[in-house]
């Protein structure tokens, strides 16, 4: 039985709203992309010999990462959150884009204007500068008031037992996810000892909310395949309400995270393993069997029309990168290239899957359609660059080279060091590629006029 699990988009503010937060994570993901054309050639055997400073590697870095994954996904999710939301507080959610517009702005220019002293720290790598840290609570405090904003205009569990029911339930556990990610952090910055190195400080503050965020992503890749699925014509072989029950499954390992701080202080390392432990383990239980559920269902139908195939293309990609990047996880065997090659495939397997969205979105949106032939290509070159690059980072990983160093300090001293360190930069070139594809794609048809 096929299931629509779609949104209507309002008429009123919220699809304006929508369209804003809109416009901010795609200019997001355009500067994100600079950066990492920067971080590509940094570590790229011949030519990041040329850049004579490592700190801006580092800097570029920390800058990179959360346009990339914080601002981008945040700011999508925030497009969704605009669309499910019932139609209150309008000046309230209007305050809560100005914010974090503003912590974005910050965020960004705090390198040119001076922040540096970049430290690599998991999930939120920050620059130790009181600039970029004002940029990144304002940003924090402005997502906070919207989710609130998006909890306060949450849909009856009663209204859930449909398909679009289903939707909004996973965009309300997201907004719950993000809730419990920001009480995580600001709970480690109460207990945390101040006497700490600044390294370890930042390690631990962000170790446990970070955790957090990565399954709220992964929640928001759950509600990108459904609406895909429904995109491209499948027929789930899983009903709404066994799609509600994934999304409870996949609250568990965020509810635990209170439990985690009262049995192990933050400094603990039990706390920081039973995080661990969670991200290896829980985040799969509601991940698996939707991923199979559409996986089969991919190959049971041939797109009948350019739209189908691009939604098609979508899952087919997010579900491919993912899954390489989840397994790469069991592979990780020291402090080597090859954790950010599994993070990348998880993190590129929520980008994918949010990109196609987008080009769904585009057109309910009040957005000239676009080109969805060019956007097939777009998500194959984007999927197949960054599958390169991860290669070249497990591969590399494998002969020992380190993450979070660039130039003469990755040691590239052999023909195998060097040839995966070039896979990877080839990767993550065609990977930049596809991804200015997507923003010159998406720009297109939002500057140009509107269809009728």
């Amino acid at each position: 039985m096929l299931f629509n699990y779609t949104l209507d988009v309002p008429t009123d503010y919220r699809r304006n709203l929508a369209v804003v937060w809109f416009w901010l994570a795609v200019i997001t993901l355009f500067g994100a992309g600079i950066f990492s054309v920067l971080l590509v050639l940094a570590r790229t055997p011949v030519i990041g010999e040329l850049i004579p400073f490592v700190d801006f590697f580092h800097t570029a870095l920390v800058i990179h990462v959360n346009l990339s994954s914080l601002v981008w996904i945040l700011s999508f999710a925030s497009v969704l959150w605009s669309l499910n939301s019932r139609p209150i507080f309008p000046w309230f959610a209007k305050s809560s884009f100005a914010v974090v517009l503003l912590g974005t702005l910050i965020i960004t220019i705090s390198p040119f204007l001076g922040s540096a002293n970049a430290l690599m720290s998991n999930y939120i790598p920050v620059l130790d500068d009181s600039l970029f840290l004002i940029g990144l609570v304002i940003f924090g405090l402005g997502i906070g008031l919207q989710v609130v904003f998006s909890m306060s205009a949450m849909f009856k569990v009663g209204e859930t037992i449909s398909g679009q029911g289903v939707i909004r339930f996973g965009l309300n556990c997201a907004a719950i996810g993000v809730f419990v990610a920001l009480a995580a952090f600001i709970w480690s910055y109460i207990t945390l000892p101040t006497q700490l190195s600044s390294e370890v400080y930042y390690e631990l503050l962000f170790w446990s909310g970070g955790h957090v965020l990565q399954f709220t992503y992964t929640i928001l890749m759950m509600v990108a395949w459904l609406w895909l699925s429904s995109s491209a014509g499948l027929s789930l072989p899983i009903s709404p309400r066994v799609a509600l029950f994934l999304f409870i499954v996949g609250l568990l390992s965020i509810f635990m995270t209170p439990l985690v701080y009262y049995a192990y202080d933050v400094t603990d390392v039990l706390h920081r393993q039973m995080f661990t432990m969670l991200m290896s383990f829980g985040g799969s239980l509601a991940i698996f069997p939707l991923s199979m559920a559409v996986l089969l269902s991919l190959f049971q139908i041939k797109p009948e029309s350019p739209i189908e195939s691009s939604a098609h293309t979508a899952l087919l990609t997010s579900l491919l990168l993912f899954g390489v990047g989840g397994m790469m996880g069991f592979m990780i065997d020291g402090n080597n290239v090859k954790i950010p090659a599994h993070y990348h495939g998880c993190i590129v397997g929520v980008s994918l899957a949010l990109m196609g969205l987008s080009y769904q979105l585009l057109h309910a949106l009040g957005f000239k359609t676009v080109n969805f032939k060019l956007s097939k290509i777009q998500l194959w070159l984007y999927a197949t660059g960054q599958f390169l690059h991860i290669a070249g980072l497990v591969w590399s990983g494998g002969y020992g080279v380190e993450r979070k160093v660039a130039g003469a300090a990755q040691g590239l001293n052999s023909m195998e060091r060097i040839a995966g360190m070039g896979i990877m930069g080839l990767g993550g070139l065609l990977s930049a590629i596809g991804g200015f594809m997507f923003i010159v794609i998406v720009l297109r048809a939002m500057i140009n006029k509107r269809d009728e």
